[in-house]
């Protein structure tokens, strides 16, 4: 009996010290796409008033999470099952974010009518619910689209693992996606709360320490509007990666028509291209209706 209990410890230990191991591995290979869903979802998580950052980041949080709950499952079945959807869902998501990403850039170079904030102040708190609720969506919206990346690309890593490892694996890296990603977002959005403290507690000081202080947080409230709008154009850049990167890494011809350039270079071309076409399609389908 005893023997029985140490068998099975030994067995549970093993498959957490390879879940382990395979996990970094993972998680080395979606690294850049990690570092794109910072980017893009940074961009997105702001702009809203002060007091309804934080929930706000925590209403996306939870979109992320259910999107999870929903892209796992799906995944593990269509890699056991139809293996050949998979190819295809990704070049769906990457069309998408494409498109979003040259329709960014289309409004910082074409005068288009300008988007009311969803911090803007209002009379009407129903009406400042709804434009926050419509950057929410929009933000779950692209994190879907980065999330079956992120789960598809750590899902191939452990594909010759059995069904336990896989799920451990890939479901830490999913995790890792959320928590990591959101909880960075959340220190970023109160960067400038956390300047006006420093400055207010310099208020309160005396010493050699106090300039110190107070320049501390003078640079953190004067540089949280750069960081956002730096992150505005890098995850603009982001999608367009990522997307391009769908069509150059899962069509042969796509690739090798697009050999000729560096590989984040290539990415970047197809993604143009590729939204290029979309948002024409879409303009033509709005025209048509």
């Amino acid at each position: 009996m005893a023997g029985g209990i140490l068998a099975i410890l030994d067995d549970v230990a093993i498959l957490l010290d390879d879940a382990v191991v395979m996990s970094k591995v993972a998680a080395k290979k979606t690294a850049g796409i990690l570092g794109d869903d910072l980017a893009v979802n940074a961009e997105k998580a702001t702009g809203f008033h002060a007091s309804r950052e934080l929930p706000v980041i925590w209403e996306i949080t939870k979109g992320s999470f259910i999107n999870k709950l929903i892209i796992l499952p799906i995944a593990f079945l269509l890699s056991a099952y139809m293996p050949f959807l998979i190819v295809p869902i990704l070049l769906i998501g990457g069309s998408y974010l494409c498109y979003e990403g040259v329709e960014k850039i289309m409004e910082w170079f074409v005068p288009h009518e300008r988007a009311v904030i969803a911090a803007q102040e209002t009379a009407n708190p129903k009406e400042l619910i709804k434009r926050e609720s419509t950057k929410i969506k929009a933000a779950v919206r692209t994190d879907f689209i980065l999330s079956i990346e992120i789960v598809v690309i750590a899902l191939g890593s452990v594909m010759d693992q059995h069904l336990v490892l896989q799920i451990m694996v890939v479901g830490f890296v999913a995790l890792l996606a959320t928590v990591g990603v959101y909880g960075f977002v959340a220190l970023l959005v109160r960067m400038d709360d956390t300047g006006f403290y420093l400055i207010e507690r310099a208020d309160n000081m005396k010493g050699f320490g106090k300039r110190g202080v107070k320049l501390s947080g003078e640079a953190l409230v004067a540089a949280l509007p750069k960081v956002i709008r730096l992150l505005g154009v890098v995850g603009t850049v982001a999608m367009l990666l990522v997307g391009g990167g769908m069509f150059v890494h899962n069509i042969e011809a796509v690739h090798h028509a697009l050999a000729i350039f560096p590989g984040l270079t290539a990415d970047f071309t197809a993604g143009i291209i590729v939204g290029l076409i979309s948002l024409l399609v879409m303009k033509i389908a709005h025209a048509v209706k």
